[in-house]
């Protein structure tokens, strides 16, 4: 089953200095129709004004996964953890037991585009701890790359949490494709570009839901960049 979910359909968070797109139930945005798939609780697809960002605050039992498309971000955490995020970086967060952490666009000059993720963990309370690491981007470059992964996975990020996080950047007329196990589902988000999930078109924003499904089979029309989510359902 293919299940389509435009960009248009996903909830806003707007203020002077964030445009925030939330795929599933986040904040004053609430859906029954999508709280979550699977163990994917967040996704946000995060506009952030020059200089701007998230003042310190708490999360605790969530994985949380940072992606940033464009721009930098500037972050620092209660387990000392700190670092400038950069495109072709991903940052792991484990809130556990409890962390308090803030996010804030790191340019005076320049806007941030960034994807904040949130996993729920295979179990509670475990210790807060932060991870990042820098990915050369050839390595997705018209084929499937796995950034983080859980149990049995190859990602260079450890997950607590049965999922595999994979990235694909197609250029124009290229197809990737991969196995899935029709016990499991996947999510795709376009991150940028114009390409077809098992026939649908998809572009910038747009999601797409697979269960029990063979394969995943990602064309692209004009060029393209998608995140893809192995998880169980």
């Amino acid at each position: 089953m293919v299940t389509y979910r435009p960009a248009a359909e996903r909830g806003l968070t707007r203020s002077n200095w964030l445009r925030s797109y939330h795929s599933f139930s986040f904040n004053t945005y609430f859906d029954p129709r999508h709280m979550q798939f699977g163990p994917l609780r967040v996704l946000n697809d995060d506009y952030v004004d020059a200089g701007a960002g998230f003042p310190m605050h708490a999360h605790r039992d969530m994985e949380i996964l940072t992606w940033v498309v464009e721009g930098t971000l500037e972050h620092r955490d209660s387990t000392g953890g700190q670092g400038i995020i950069r495109p072709g970086e991903l940052q792991r967060m484990t809130a556990g037991r409890g962390v308090r952490h803030s996010e804030f666009n790191h340019s005076q000059d320049e806007s941030l585009r960034l994807l904040q993720i949130w996993i729920l963990p295979d179990e509670n309370g475990l210790d807060a701890s932060y991870e990042q690491q820098s990915f050369d981007p050839s390595l997705w470059h018209n084929s499937f790359y796995e950034l983080a992964s859980g149990a049995g996975g190859e990602g260079s990020i450890t997950i607590n949490q049965d999922v595999r996080m994979f990235i694909v950047q197609l250029d124009q007329g290229i197809e990737a494709s991969r196995g899935l196990s029709q016990e499991r589902g996947a999510y795709v988000f376009t991150i940028d570009g114009s390409l077809t999930v098992n026939g649908q078109p998809v572009t910038t924003g747009d999601a797409v839901m697979l269960e029990r499904e063979r394969e995943i089979r990602i064309q692209s029309e004009t060029g393209g960049s998608v995140l893809l989510f192995d998880l169980p359902l």
